[in-house]
């Protein structure tokens, strides 16, 4: 039973955590295809300007055009920090939408995103997954993926000491399934160590499921274990040099663990501590948006602005709710002591439905401690499918409050443009500077999978739009009526419009609108000469506002 004005609250009963752990990786079941046969097809790119933002498309090819039947998805972004104009963006790519053998593929930009070049893959014909990219202070690239063959994982990390052009031979880092990887920049005893953690469920050196370069990646050291066992999740260093990695933990929530000393060269990792961290949720897998990947994962980033918020730890996923009955949310969390104690999660997304899907939580933190988040969202969705679009909003007081939740994209099917594999692979990727935020990301606007280019600007995109002509307004009349009443609503802008009727204890006992509705008056007829006389609740949602007018039913 549906209720409204409250929200139901019920107890989800989540798949245990090792469960998901142990049964969701990569695997080559499906041999090499190469493009569609003759003259490969093209279309136009997608591609958006707007105030405060733009969105170009990655996987195109020499002449800017989008290339038809293959996919792209899973994106890791890296921007070099002496020149913000020169990056690179990592992807699996799929020559041929008819087999799910991927391979490494990656673009690169010299003009800030405004165009890129795709050159095609890193080790043509060989499966490859998982890309993870990062940079160091000289602005080298770095790219970590994932290979198997007989079911044993490693993962090579490959350099590009030219903007991403060209990349070498790669060097054996060990590894395993849903690797992550970061690089200390700080200055200090650690700078150019290169870190990677991955699931110890699928690793090429069980029961060891961690690495350390601490020669810049000429070479990686022996696995290790990582207490408290995180997986699915990021890494990130701070100030100080000490690392952290966050991932979903054994128990329903998120394990962040801290190690002081991994930032010394030749020193026998030692992990500080191990924190659960209470995300009212779990990160999960096999939903409708995204039916064999994950939610997203785990991101984790620390405030190195020397401001108030200096050495604060904050996390940050798409979890299924476990004190409500919301199949996803984008929930954060902080530590002021350095990782040791969380405080309570808060919900990012503002909408006012307990149905949509808040998918693919990312997050990072500029230098200047803006922090930034983004995700796919359903709240504009039709009834009965998971069209979503991209949404954003930043924090520039440590996460206390948040912009308005803007909306970024036009809608676009998820459950589209499959390469045989029915997801859009796991993660988005995002890197932050003061002056905004560099996301990778896929989407199907072209109706298929590709991977685009987005640079936000905070201090516009965050700002909300001017108050609209009309109000939000509704109203009954007559009221109190005897069996037949005429509901009338004002709404300023497009949005997807529901009116329902409760009864005194919220339980919905009528659906008069269920639509997507443009800015305008309507009206709508109440009557149901079967209900008793009595007070009534009339709720009216349009978008992410809620107005309620109360019903009196009279005896005939």
């Amino acid at each position: 039973m549906l209720i409204c004005p409250l929200t139901s609250f019920s107890q989800n009963v989540p798949v245990p955590a090792a469960d998901r752990a142990a049964t969701h990786h990569e695997w080559p079941d499906q041999p090499y295809l190469p493009p569609q046969p003759g003259a490969q097809e093209i279309s136009p790119a997608h591609g958006l300007k707007s105030t405060g933002f733009f969105t170009t498309q990655v996987n195109v090819d020499v002449n800017g055009n989008n290339i038809v039947d293959d996919a792209a998805n899973e994106p890791s972004i890296a921007v070099d920090p002496t020149n913000p104009d020169k990056m690179v963006i990592g992807w699996r790519q799929f020559d041929n939408i008819s087999s799910n053998f991927r391979q490494a593929g990656y673009g690169y930009s010299s003009n800030g995103g405004q165009s890129w070049t795709f050159p095609g893959v890193i080790d043509p014909l060989i499966f490859r997954s998982d890309p993870v990219l990062d940079f160091d202070t000289a602005g080298n690239f770095f790219y970590n993926s994932l290979t198997t063959v007989t079911g044993d994982y490693t993962c090579n990390v490959y350099k590009s000491v030219n903007g991403g052009a060209t990349w070498d031979f790669g060097t054996e880092a060990h590894g395993g399934d849903k690797q992550w990887m970061t690089i200390d920049r700080t200055g200090g005893s650690g700078s150019g160590n290169i870190y990677s953690a991955w699931n110890s469920y699928y690793s090429s050196c069980t029961p060891g499921f961690f690495t350390r370069s601490a020669n810049a990646g000429a070479s990686y050291e022996d696995c290790v274990l990582v207490d408290g066992n995180p997986y699915w999740g990021t890494m990130e260093v701070g100030s100080d040099g000490a690392l952290f990695i966050a991932g979903a933990g054994v128990n329903d929530g998120v394990t962040v663990v801290k190690s002081s000393n991994a930032k010394v060269p030749g020193s026998v990792i030692l992990w500080d501590y191990s924190t659960y961290v209470d995300m009212d949720g779990y990160v999960t897998m096999q939903t409708p948006v995204n039916p064999v990947g994950l939610l997203g994962q785990v991101s984790i980033d620390v405030d190195r602005s020397g401001g108030p918020g200096q050495g604060n730890i904050y996390v940050l996923a798409s979890v299924a709710r476990i004190s409500v009955a919301d199949p996803a949310d984008v929930m954060f969390a902080k530590s002021t002591d350095g990782g040791i104690t969380f405080g309570p999660p808060k919900r990012i997304n503002n909408d006012v439905s307990t149905d949509n899907y808040q998918w693919f939580g990312t997050m990072s933190v500029a230098p200047n401690g803006r922090i930034d988040a983004i995700w796919l969202d359903t709240r504009n969705d039709f009834p009965g499918s998971y069209l979503s679009a991209l949404y954003y909003c930043y924090s520039s007081d440590q996460g206390e409050t948040w912009s308005i939740n803007k909306k970024l994209s036009d809608l676009f099917d998820p459950n589209v443009g499959y390469p045989q594999q029915e997801k859009m692979g796991d993660y988005f990727d995002m890197v932050s500077d003061d002056g905004g935020a560099h996301l990778a990301w896929a989407n199907t606007l072209n109706g298929e999978q590709d991977v685009y280019y987005t640079h936000i600007i905070p201090s516009i995109v965050g700002i909300a739009d001017k108050p609209a002509s009309r109000k939000f307004s509704i109203s009954a009349s007559p009221n109190p009526f005897l069996n037949q009443t005429t509901i009338r609503y004002q709404i300023p802008d497009d949005c997807l419009v529901k009116v329902v009727i409760c009864n005194i204890y919220g339980e919905q006992i009528r659906t008069l609108v269920d639509k997507n509705q443009p800015a305008g008056d309507y009206t709508v007829n109440f009557s149901d000469q079967d209900l008793p006389a009595g007070f009534y609740l009339c709720r009216v949602t349009a978008g992410e506002q809620m107005k309620i007018v109360r019903l009196v039913k009279v005896k005939s």
